[in-house]
């Protein structure tokens, strides 16, 4: 597995996947991640193989900064992974990306996920966030409730 660059011809990819892991809900479409790449967000791609033009996007994840130092925050906008290849790490793979570009910048995360996602809560807590409110009725149209969860910054000098 590579991880690289989201690129906007993988946005129609994205857009099947979104579809697939948010049936319930209302799943982001290509012209989304399009718009998402355009405004220079982080996003990154796991692929199945060394280049973007012989390969399959196996997932994807985007980070967004919506504060700048001195208090610098980031929210994570997306995480999703082929259903086939969920529990191989890609997911963790991916978000540890986003967590690097957030630490370079030294910035608090925030994200929201789904309250009956255990696994998606197992990933997070073991990569340093916590539970700090609750959403009731985020998702829509499903009406599911969602947690915020928080992690600080992590030194890149850190031993």
């Amino acid at each position: 597995m590579v991880i690289d660059s989201l690129r906007e011809g993988d946005a129609s990819r994205c857009a099947e996947l979104e579809r697939l892991l948010f049936p319930g809900d209302d799943p982001w479409s290509e012209r989304a991640f399009r718009d998402e790449l355009r405004m220079g967000h982080a996003y990154r791609a796991a692929r199945d193989g060394p280049t973007p033009d012989t390969t399959v996007l196996l997932g994807y994840a985007g980070l967004a900064f919506v504060a700048g130092p001195p208090h610098a925050e980031a929210e994570v906008h997306t995480i999703g992974v082929d259903p086939a290849q969920q529990g191989r790490g890609v997911g963790r793979a991916l978000l540890r990306e986003l967590l690097d570009v957030a630490d370079a910048a030294a910035a608090t995360v925030f994200l929201e996920v789904r309250t009956d996602n255990a696994a998606a809560h197992a990933l997070y807590a073991s990569e340093g966030f916590t539970v700090v409110g609750l959403r009731r009725r985020y998702y829509q149209p499903s009406g599911a409730d969602a947690h915020t969860m928080r992690r600080e910054p992590v030194s890149r000098n850190a031993p």
